[in-house]
């Protein structure tokens, strides 16, 4: 199983979604794979991740995969910008805020980010408490966000204008990472906040409103990301195409209907506290074959220009951001592919 950085493993376990796992001997062939680290946020949307360290994916194209979990944009972006990690499965729009000067918190290098390869549409659900029915209702309330320079903050504030509220009718609060978001929702500290599938499911089953899916009010939208430091891709191009390659091999894996009783005990492994029925119904939402994780995990620029326009409109100190290639490189992603 994928090892766990030491220095967080603690907040790790204290999200309450995944079991201690205990680092597992190296086999003496595996000993000599490339040593990739990964910072993620913790939940389901990291399925491929797991499959590709179950069914030994990562081992087979050289690299041995350490995932860390990270409890914001903030300590994730400048903990790759800063050198800490090599890879993060973050939202793209979070890459671009730190390239652009825009980042909610100071880096001790000059951020110079790319995106290798696409993830998903980001899963975006806004969600609210029991109380809250409507757009309406959230006039004069409290609505979270992780950062609000950074994160999925300008979708939440489109989808809040969409709904007919101004910046005024609504006081946002910084609440962290969406595990932070789904436990403060549930607390009802905040009225309502934008979670990623498959937290909606469970916040439904216990009586909470889904306002809105982003997808359906937004369009094209590119959400979770690889990305790396430009220079360290350049240097490890070999650990970038196989992780591409394995995180592919990963989805065909998980996408084959003769697999998902497997897929779904992996699923239940890695979130123990998840139920039989949590995990079906996620199976259903996050594999779904149109609106699932993208299918070859190729990037979606016209998604990407979705998030530019919004950071172009929202974003501090203003910008007007038009060149979506400046923010990746499909190099990797084409040789992975062998195209």
């Amino acid at each position: 199983m994928i090892g766990f950085h030491r220095a967080t493993s603690a907040a790790w376990l204290a999200v309450g979604l995944l079991a201690a796992l205990a680092v597992t001997p190296v086999p003496a062939a595996a000993q000599q794979a490339k040593p990739v680290s990964v910072i993620v946020f913790p939940g389901g949307f990291n399925w491929p991740l797991w499959a590709a360290e179950e069914k030994g994916y990562f081992a087979r194209n050289g690299i041995a995969v350490t995932l860390t979990p990270t409890p914001n944009s903030a300590f994730q972006l400048t903990g790759l910008i800063d050198g800490k990690f090599d890879i993060a499965m973050t939202a793209i729009d979070n890459l671009i805020a730190y390239m652009e000067g825009q980042g909610s918190a100071p880096t001790t290098q000059t951020p110079d980010l790319v995106a290798f390869m696409g993830a998903d549409n980001g899963f975006l659900r806004l969600i609210a408490v029991p109380e809250v029915k409507t757009y309406a209702d959230l006039k004069g309330k409290q609505v979270s966000v992780d950062a609000m320079t950074t994160g999925y903050a300008f979708v939440l504030r489109k989808l809040l204008e969409k709904g007919g509220l101004k910046s005024g009718d609504i006081e946002f609060v910084s609440a962290g990472g969406v595990m932070q978001r789904f436990n403060a929702l549930m607390e009802k500290k905040h009225a309502a906040t934008l979670l990623i599938s498959p937290f909606e499911v469970n916040a439904e089953a216990k009586g909470f409103t889904r306002i809105a899916n982003a997808d359906e009010a937004l369009g094209r939208y590119q959400g979770l990301v690889a990305a790396a430091r430009r220079l360290w891709a350049k240097e490890n191009e070999a650990s970038v195409v196989g992780y591409v390659r394995a995180y592919v091999a990963a989805l065909d894996w998980l996408y084959d209907p003769a697999n998902k009783a497997d897929a779904i005990a992996i699923l239940r492994k890695n979130l123990p506290n998840m139920s039989e029925d949590l995990a079906a119904k996620s199976y259903d939402i996050l594999l779904d074959p149109k609106k699932g994780f993208t299918r070859r995990a190729e990037l979606d620029v016209e998604g990407i220009k979705t998030v530019l326009a919004l950071r172009s409109e929202y974003g501090e100190p203003r910008k007007q951001l038009g060149d979506a290639g400046k923010y990746y490189d499909l190099s990797y992603y084409t040789k992975a592919r062998g195209q």
